[in-house]
């Protein structure tokens, strides 16, 4: 049982839910304490104040901490710093093998150091969920599903074997298996409690996750975002995540949804809005009678996507409707009890006569007016009606391919020609809209009806349906729409995160080749998040993200060429134009099905034994000892370099002088630039490490699963498809001018030349540097390439958080300055100084450019070092270095 804090102000009291009595630290208790009134806070601050309340030590959480959040509501905004723990943690495998990678090697370096290896355990409990390494190789048969699954298992054994080492060697960590799901989806339908206990203590469920899309179960009511695997590992040493408090957007929601109107399209509009208001490094909290007209499931996708409309999070109160998902989720009656008791007694709980929470500011929509919509072709934010996508695409082709008119290519031993616009991605896929069944069983209904017409997906689409948790297929098949969708080529094929992040497997090989020999601008439409350059396919530069209804009439129109308002689909079995108002579903429709088809039993079946596995995760040897048996040919798991030569006391922080540039990139840089989780290139830096370490192609699998091998994503850093380095114009990919020898090269080999050499590296961008999914090696990679500092108009929050962790400079540019009123090519030398002398949190840094023909300029950048631990985390040469040494005192 935990030892929480102090409790200095005597908030702790008790509460009876289902026979049973809790004790709480209570928030109204607090007021009475004469620390202020926590009652008009947003329900999302709340959660915080109570975790302040339950661990108040007098040194790393204070009373003056406390106080602070009850002062939030004067200026609704704070300066102030807070520790923040978590409950618990949750992973996905591509962040969390590294993460015990990590672990592993931090035993190693503790019993190096003379200290007890038993010390680098959990504190925090870890749920590990495998969700990320199926591909999508086989699809549109009945047994694409186990093909895809089996081709996992024998691509992924040494990370599972090394993951099954990790689940015997370490407390508190327990591994989902393989084929069971979404980790964000098994959060939701299982794992969350929303009211946690320890004990007899009770208090809110909380989470931070190594997947930016943990923000999901704010749907629920449980306050939980994505963090990189640094921060994680470091939460789960017992480090509390430490954060300014927050400012809160209140979004409004009025009205509720018209017919033919999905959560889909809701949610994309709430990412347009969230976006152009600017919401990053805030909280968004959801308000407003609307709420009474969402379900749960409609929740958690407006959740799902805050990193995409840039919210720390976007959070839901508990409410009548939470005790009601709870309840058909076959959650234990005693949890549930216990849920709605502990909300009404700590003042978090919402009806349709709470007062509105004071905001920082306001956003207000009436769901009422949302139209269908599609977002793209590289950006989440970028919505599109559906009525007017079709000149939209012709913008894109224009703007792509600098032509007005599809161009086509021949196919091989084909009967049509593949044309530019056209989708040969069609993926029901991602935690976004798998949760929900309103939207698949939409998808299931069109397929119906589409099927019962005879209507068909074009030849050249690449259909395919990978649910987020087993009870989707269920209540699939209870309908009667499986088939349906299996008719149309949308057969399961795997139960895990696919398409969305780039795991959608080889296109067909006549596909490819008449994509590549036309340089067409080829389309992918799926259910999505995320829609980044090079992030789908490799083929594919137009990515579009829909609801899964949509996404099945993509597959029948087969292009964004065609008007899904006004061109007809195709044609019946008698000839006969079919359009989509023929074949979409009401609303009543979709309800009805769903009350018919999803039960509770559904849930406590496929849950009952959610951490068995199939037979191939069971058959797994299973290493024994509490220190990890590293075999040095592994191309999977090697022994990270970070820990190395560590000393007993901080290092001294420098000036950098005589640096050079490795990169200067532009704006809405992502960590999919940065770090690519797809396939591997053959002719790249990791490529050539993997052919010489005897890998053939076609084994080379993604860089997300070899997460575990600094030496595959040291190489990949930088090495997206698409980026775009000025230093470098003209060029496409991860390649730079290494100014010393003026050769154009890859950006790997310049920054190993440059080490060579001793000369210290930075990297310039613009603004929204690191958006998208929170990947760790976005800045391991970064660190491990030399970069001392990296130099941008705007971070965001993940990024600028993982940098620190790592040891690296964030910098941001301030008065109107950046690299092209700088005019920066890569030709200058950098001086950033002002550091020697002491960092504090968001100080001035001076930017010297020395440049070639003798002159300089001056500018002067802040330091995103924003809180007091950030800065012995620098000093310590990164976070976790800094729990090590801590560890080991």
């Amino acid at each position: 049982m935990t030892s929480f804090g102090q409790d200095t102000l005597k908030t702790y009291r008790t509460l009876d839910a289902a026979g049973k009595s809790y004790g709480y630290y209570s928030l109204d208790a607090a007021r009475e304490a004469g620390i202020g009134d926590f009652s008009r806070l947003p329900f999302s601050l709340k959660v915080l104040a109570e975790n302040l309340l339950r661990w108040e030590d007098g040194r790393s959480v204070t009373v003056d901490d406390i106080k602070a959040m009850a002062d939030w509501l004067t200026n609704r905004r704070s300066d102030s710093e807070i520790a923040y723990r978590p409950a618990r943690v949750l992973m996905q495998d591509f962040t969390g093998v590294p993460a015990v990678v990590d672990l592993a090697a931090m035993r190693d370096a503790m019993v190096e150091m003379g200290g007890d290896p038993q010390k680098i355990n959990p504190l925090t409990p870890v749920d590990l969920v495998i969700d990320h390494s199926v591909m999508i190789d086989f699809f549109g048969t009945p047994d694409a599903e186990k093909k895809n699954e089996a081709m996992e298992f024998e691509r992924n054994q040494e990370r599972y074997e090394f993951l099954r080492w990790g689940q015997t060697a370490f407390n508190n960590f327990r591994v989902v298996p393989p084929g069971t799901g979404i980790c964000h989806q098994v959060n939701v339908e299982h794992l969350a409690q929303v009211v946690w206990t320890d004990g007899d203590v009770a208090y809110p469920d909380t989470l931070v996750g190594t997947d930016s899309h943990t923000t999901m179960v704010n749907g629920l009511a449980v306050l939980g975002w994505g963090v990189g695997g640094i921060e994680a590992e470091a939460a789960m040493l017992g480090q509390p995540v430490s954060m300014l408090i927050p400012e809160v957007i209140g979004f409004k929601l009025t009205g509720k949804m018209a017919e033919g109107i999905t959560a889909t399209d809701l949610v994309l509009r709430i990412v347009e809005m969230l976006r152009a208001k600017g919401v990053v490094s805030k909280f968004v909290e959801f308000f407003g009678p609307g709420l009474d007209h969402l379900s749960l499931p409609d929740r958690a996708t407006i959740a799902n996507m805050a990193p995409e409309y840039g919210a720390t999070c976007g959070f839901f109160p508990i409410d009548a409707e939470t005790i009601r998902y709870l309840t058909f989720t076959s959650r234990e009656p005693a949890r549930v009890a216990l849920v709605e008791a502990y909300a009404k007694a700590q003042g978090m709980w919402r009806d349709s006569g709470t007062p509105d929470p004071v905001f920082t500011d306001t956003v207000e929509l009436d769901i009422a007016t949302i139209a269908p919509a599609i977002s793209g072709p590289k950006r989440p934010q970028d919505r599109i009606d559906l009525a007017k996508s079709k000149p939209a695409f012709a913008a894109t082709l224009k703007d792509m391919a600098g032509v007005d008119s599809p161009r086509t290519a021949d196919v091989a031993d084909a009967d049509y020609k593949l044309r530019d616009g056209d989708v040969v991605i069609a993926a029901i896929t991602s935690c976004t809209n798998t949760s929900n069944p309103s939207v698949l069983v939409a998808a299931g209904l069109l397929a119906r009806n589409a099927n019962a017409l005879g209507l068909q997906s074009k030849p050249w689409v690449k259909t395919s349906l990978a649910p987020g948790s087993q009870v989707v297929a269920d209540y699939l098949k209870a309908a009667g729409l499986q088939e349906h969708l299996d008719a149309l080529g949308f057969n399961i094929a795997g139960f895990g995160c696919t398409t969305c992040i780039g795991n959608s497997g080889p296109l067909a090989e006549p596909i490819a080749a008449a994509i590549t020999n036309g340089d067409l601008v080829a389309t992918a439409v799926l259910s999505g998040n995320r829609n980044f350059e090079g992030r789908i396919s490799p083929h594919v530069k137009a990515n579009y993200l829909a609801s899964p209804p949509l996404v099945v009439a993509y597959a029948i129109a087969g292009s964004l060429t065609r008007d899904l308002n006004t061109d007809p689909l195709g044609k019946d079995k008698d000839g006969n134009p079919v359009y989509l108002k023929d074949i979409w579903p009401s609303n009543a429709e979709i309800r009805e099905t769903i009350d018919a088809a999803l039960t509770p039993e559904m849930f406590r079946t496929r849950y009952a034994n959610v951490f068995a596995g199939p037979k191939a995760w069971q058959d797994i040897k299973v290493a024994l000892g509490e220190t990890y048996n590293w075999q040095a040919g592994s191309t999977y798991i090697q022994h990270p370099p970070f820990f190395e030569g560590l000393s007993g006391t901080p290092a001294d922080i420098e000036d950098i002088t005589a640096a050079r540039a490795l990169a200067i990139l532009g704006d809405s840089v992502t960590t999919d630039h940065i770090s690519p989780a797809g396939g591997i290139a053959k002719d790249g830096p990791a490529g050539t490490y993997l052919s010489e370490s005897q890998v053939r192609p076609q084994d080379y699998n993604s860089y997300g699963s070899r997460r575990g091998n600094h030496q595959v994503m040291m190489r990949g850093t930088f090495a997206n498809i698409r980026i775009k380095n000025e230093m470098a114009p003209g060029t496409e990919g991860g390649v730079t001018k290494h100014v010393t020898t003026g050769d154009t090269m890859s950006i790997y080999d310049a920054a190993m030349k440059y080490a060579d050499d001793g000369v210290p590296l930075v990297v310039f961008g613009g603004k929204e540097y690191g958006t998208g999914s929170s990947r760790d090696w976005a800045a391991k990679g970064t660190r491990l390439l030399g970069v001392k500092a990296v130099i941008v108009e705007s971070f965001e929050r993940i990024h600028r958080s993982n940098l620190v962790g790592m040891g690296v400079l964030p910098l941001q540019f301030k008065d109107g300055d950046n690299r092209l009123t700088l005019k920066l090519d890569g030709s200058e030398t950098f001086d950033l100084t002002g550091i020697k002398d002491g960092i504090s949190p968001g100080m001035d840094v001076n930017l010297t450019v020395h440049r070639a023909d003798g002159s300089s300029d001056q500018v002067t950048l802040t330091c995103r070092i924003d809180t007091l631990d950030e800065i012995e985390y620098v000093k310590a040469g990164g976070i976790l270095q800094y729990v090590l040494k801590n560890l080991n005192k």
